[in-house]
């Protein structure tokens, strides 16, 4: 992929993310005008109980594919990275699981996402969580900073994945570990193949097959590295579970 086309597929996820916190902050759902973002992937997964725990513009800005702070298993007093942040549910979530010991970060290129998670955090009255502008491929966090990095359906929308899975390794402590969400494909889908059955921003066409996902994490140092389908998106792309430890 050249840079020119990468960064041009950039653009094309920040505005049309940017669309989506727009109609979230209007009230309205976060779908893309033209059903071409992750939404409605895994809004359901998340439980009653978790919805009513964040405020309705954060619910209605989930354009995730699974719930990673359940996957991730948060405990008290840790400090968590969200990659891709969004409307801010994931990281609403995780400071009240870590709280009030912990730290709770959201990293979005969106301008229009940060303004309505900061917004959605203040409503729901949340005081330890932090949102960075910046992008997953240069995460502007210290090495070694972070015991857990969750993200929700967002490393498919990366250009350059293998440097986000070499920076979720380097902003980890030892030991710590990745819980993630995201679209992942089987073996037997080409790419050509994932970009047939959906769009690069509608979380398809940029996804990774299981073993690519695999080798990407053990090319980065992860070790005890788990990708486990969870529901079919489309046919041969679904839903997926991530999991992974960096070594001590």
């Amino acid at each position: 992929m050249t840079v020119t086309s990468a960064d041009s597929l950039r653009e094309e996820v920040r505005r049309k993310y940017a669309e989506a916190a727009l109609a979230a902050t209007r009230g309205g759902s976060a779908e893309c005008c033209d059903s071409s973002c992750c939404a409605d992937f895994g809004r359901e997964l998340y439980s009653a109980q978790e919805e009513a725990e964040v405020p309705e513009a954060a619910a209605l800005a989930s354009l995730g594919c699974g719930n990673p702070t359940a996957v991730a298993e948060l405990r008290a007093g840790e400090t968590v990275l969200d990659l891709g942040s969004g409307g801010g549910i994931d990281v609403i979530l995780s400071a009240k699981r870590v709280s009030p010991t912990g730290t709770a970060y959201g990293l979005d290129m969106t301008d229009e996402m940060l303004a309505l998670a900061r917004a959605n955090a203040a409503e729901a009255g949340v005081g330890n969580v932090h949102f960075l502008k910046g992008l997953m491929e240069q995460i502007p966090l210290p090495a070694a900073s972070v015991d857990v990095v969750i993200s929700n359906c967002v490393i498919n929308l990366s250009t350059d994945k293998a440097a986000v899975l070499t920076e979720t390794a380097r902003v980890l402590k030892p030991g710590g570990r990745l819980g993630i969400s995201d679209i992942v494909a089987e073996d037997r889908v080409s790419p050509e193949e994932r970009a047939e059955r959906g769009s690069y921003v509608g979380c398809i066409a940029g996804a990774l097959s299981k073993s690519e996902y695999e080798a990407g994490l053990e090319a980065a140092g992860f070790e005890a590295i788990d990708v486990r389908f969870t529901h079919e998106v489309a046919e041969g792309i679904h839903g997926a579970i991530v999991r992974a430890v960096k070594p001590y």
